[in-house]
């Protein structure tokens, strides 16, 4: 895929105040300071399109970014650490609840995972919580230039035997690294693929 434009559309607090759901939607989201920004800086080649902060929790809002002018990028609130008040974290798990579960035209939201912790509780939980509602969703390792190949798939691997507990099969899964550029084409080609059966399923509604 192609990136030919991106650009910032708006910070909404609310599903309520996201833009109309018209086009189709690709959310991210992980745990604070996982590299969502960056990431989305590597897929879009604009490296100061979404801000990057060294201050985990940074993000307290549902940004969107037009894509091509065809469809958005969402960066999500964090879940997880993040130096704020209680009831300011608790304001942000339910208004990114009701935007996975209510969001019509989101098509996929992609979990972050960082690549050098052992399986979190909190990422676990929350795929648990996109299974059991049937929400679409892909698992992106972060900084994987971080760890040798070998202690790479271990941590993949441990993640792998952990979900598999519950679960017949895994979803789809992407290595990145921010730094090395890694990861790029295959979010890109996956993305485009989705958005090709989204179109096709939508035309077909149109039809009936």
């Amino acid at each position: 895929m192609l990136i030919r434009s991106a650009h910032f559309i708006k910070s909404s607090l609310s599903i309520e105040q996201c833009p109309a759901p018209e086009k189709p939607e690709f959310g991210f989201i992980g745990r604070s300071n996982v590299g969502k920004s960056s990431l989305i800086n590597l897929l879009t080649g604009q490296p100061r399109l979404a801000k990057i902060s060294g201050q985990p929790g940074k993000t307290r809002t549902i940004n969107h970014f037009a894509i091509n002018e065809s469809w958005f990028m969402v960066d999500l609130p964090g879940y997880g650490y993040a130096r704020v008040p209680v009831r300011l974290r608790e304001n942000w798990v339910q208004s990114v609840e009701k935007y996975i579960l209510n969001r019509k035209n989101l098509v996929c939201l992609f979990v972050l995972i960082d690549s050098r912790l052992s399986p979190q509780k909190s990422d676990l939980a929350f795929m648990e919580f996109l299974e059991i509602n049937q929400i679409p969703f892909a698992r992106i390792f972060t900084k994987s230039d971080k760890l040798s190949k070998s202690v790479l798939e271990k941590a993949i691997s441990l993640y792998n035997n952990e979900m598999l507990k519950n679960r017949g099969s895994l979803p789809a899964t992407f290595i990145t690294s921010s730094t090395k550029r890694t990861g790029r084409s295959e979010i890109l080609n996956y993305i485009e693929n989705l958005l090709t059966n989204f179109q096709i399923i939508s035309d077909i509604g149109r039809i009936f």
